[in-house]
């Protein structure tokens, strides 16, 4: 009964992509569908859908899990790997080394802050959602003085530019990365001990606690987690728009949270697939770049998502049984 719940909702997502694809050709032109669009669509995509993931894990986890640092993680990291490396590797002397450092150092960055919120989380015993907006501003602080409130240039590094927005048979390499860390971690919450123990943290702690699971070191282990996978949407961030920026993304944390809402994730905890979180975050980006098409205002869009993450929310806590209970 749970797979085949599951797959409804998956099948529901991809009903939803297609139906937004269709009237994305209906009302913007054929242009929309073209393979130039699709492809753009395709590399935004992981910015937004590693977030989302990140968002996922913390919710699953259980207690109110909830990343709200992600995006300004993933600022901070392009910010302080692009600092570093530069001064490390010349770009004009060797592009290659130079993107391989800045990855590297990015991934480093992004490791010590999930560390941080997993510390402060599991050992300090904050609230996930008060400790990740602490964190969050604490992040986007340092990010502010690094750059001086600016925003920086990299430049033109082939390596990274490539990795950004070139497609290999037809795909985008940043989509590509992104659907191969999505199957990885969809294999390791259904398949290793590390994913079970997590799903039964989120749905039930206390019986965790009894089995023998290690509640600390695995909230631990999951922001970590959280904070690798903002770095490398730090790093596509970079690749894409050859600049780093203190507020890139302002709108990301909302959107994370809803893509991990429509995707399906309980925010009680315990329960949450990628596949779902994965489809979701496709049919938001398309929906986003229908909205562009059919230049409809960033304020409109922002109020839709906000509209539609009240809406959902609240549908999850509708007991239909309830209303629908005939009264005696």
């Amino acid at each position: 009964m749970m797979s085949l719940r599951l797959d409804r909702q998956a099948l529901f997502l991809a009903a939803i992509n297609g139906l937004v694809l269709v009237a994305g050709a209906f009302l913007a032109g054929r242009g929309f569908l073209d393979s130039y669009n699709l492809q753009s669509m395709a590399a935004q995509v992981p910015e937004l859908g590693l977030l989302a993931l990140g968002v996922m894990l913390a919710m699953v986890s259980g207690n109110g899990g909830i990343d709200l640092s992600g995006i300004a993680l993933a600022n901070l990291a392009g910010i302080v790997a692009f600092g570093i490396a530069k001064t490390l590797v010349p770009v004009a002397d060797d592009p290659l080394l130079f993107s391989w450092t800045f990855a590297a150092l990015a991934l480093v960055i992004g490791l010590a802050g999930g560390f941080l919120n997993g510390m402060i989380i599991a050992y300090a015993r904050l609230t996930p959602l008060i400790a990740t907006l602490g964190t969050q501003l604490l992040f986007t602080g340092l990010a502010i003085y690094l750059t001086n409130g600016s925003a920086v240039g990299m430049g033109y590094i082939e390596p990274l530019d490539d990795f950004g927005n070139l497609p290999v048979f037809g795909i985008p390499l940043c989509f590509a990365l992104f659907l191969v860390i999505a199957a990885a971690l969809g294999f390791s919450l259904i398949y290793t001990r590390f994913g079970v123990q997590l799903m039964l943290l989120g749905s039930n702690a206390k019986a965790a606690r009894y089995g023998g699971i290690n509640e600390r070191r695995m909230l631990l282990v999951t922001y970590t987690i959280c904070g690798v996978l903002a770095s490398v949407a730090g790093i596509i961030i970079a690749a894409r728009n050859s600049s780093v920026k203190w507020d890139y993304g302002s709108s990301y944390v909302l959107i994370a949270i809803l893509i991990a809402v429509l995707g399906g994730v309980k925010p009680e905890g315990g329960h949450g697939k990628v596949i779902c979180v994965l489809l979701a975050s496709t049919a938001l980006q398309i929906l986003s770049s229908l909205f562009n098409f059919m230049n409809i205002s960033n304020f409109f869009r922002d109020l839709a998502w906000g509209l539609l993450l009240l809406m959902l929310l609240a549908s999850a806590r509708v007991n239909l049984g309830v209303w629908l209970k005939p009264s005696r």
